[in-house]
């Protein structure tokens, strides 16, 4: 599967300074839900490679996911994961190689960041972090095969125009990955998205204008 080297691993704190700053590092336009999406919007952290390059992060929108074992049944809330489109490159120490993003990029970052929120209700405490190692090597491999039976396609606009999504539901909520157009500069990305309580069926996508929105 493409993927950027190390990036999901190494994230970049947000509870260091202003949550918004690693966003406003990044050469890319951040997505999220489109405006007629009326409830919460908060920032997650961002993701960077070795040299500090932003390369992908996350929004969220409605009600912030809380860990618990026995989550609340009425919890909503979409995350929309922002993935810069890279090609392959050299690293930025220059010892070896990145390779390219992808659809399958987003789908994996959006699968293992809803395995994050998630706590299997008949799970002991202590065996958690095993089930999440087993559940996020799952979720790659099904990135890794978007045209799979797995999946399903999901059609919702980005920035107005109908878009193709790979979409796949589970007992823990659903997820879903596709690609943006390019920009006006020319800066394309991949989007994922993953949520719980609120249907990902009628959302749309657009580009965040003012990260303000966002920080609460």
């Amino acid at each position: 599967m493409e993927t950027t080297s190390r990036t999901a691993a190494q994230q970049v704190s947000a509870e260091a300074g202003r949550k918004v700053d690693g966003y406003l590092l990044a050469a890319f336009p951040w997505y999220g839900l489109d405006e007629a999406f009326t409830g919460p919007r908060w920032l997650m952290q961002v993701g960077a490679a070795a040299d500090g390059t932003v390369e992908h992060g996350a929004t969220g929108h409605g009600e912030e996911p809380t860990i618990k074992v026995e989550p609340p049944q009425d919890e909503r809330f979409a995350v929309v994961v922002t993935v810069a489109s890279r090609p392959v490159r050299r690293s930025a120490d220059g010892t070896g190689v990145l390779e390219a993003t992808s659809v399958s990029t987003a789908a994996w970052l959006a699968g293992s960041g809803l395995l994050a929120q998630t706590w299997p209700t008949q799970m002991d405490r202590t065996l958690r972090q095993d089930w999440l190692d087993q559940q996020t090597m799952l979720a790659w491999e099904l990135a890794d095969d978007l045209g799979g039976g797995s999946w399903s396609e999901l059609m919702l606009p980005v920035d107005g125009e109908p878009t193709s999504f790979a979409y796949r539901e589970s007992e823990y909520g659903w997820v879903l990955a596709g690609s943006a157009s390019e920009g006006p500069e020319g800066e394309g990305v991949h989007l994922g998205a993953y949520g719980r309580g609120m249907s990902a069926y009628g959302l749309g996508f657009s580009v965040i204008k003012d990260l303000a929105a966002y920080e609460g």
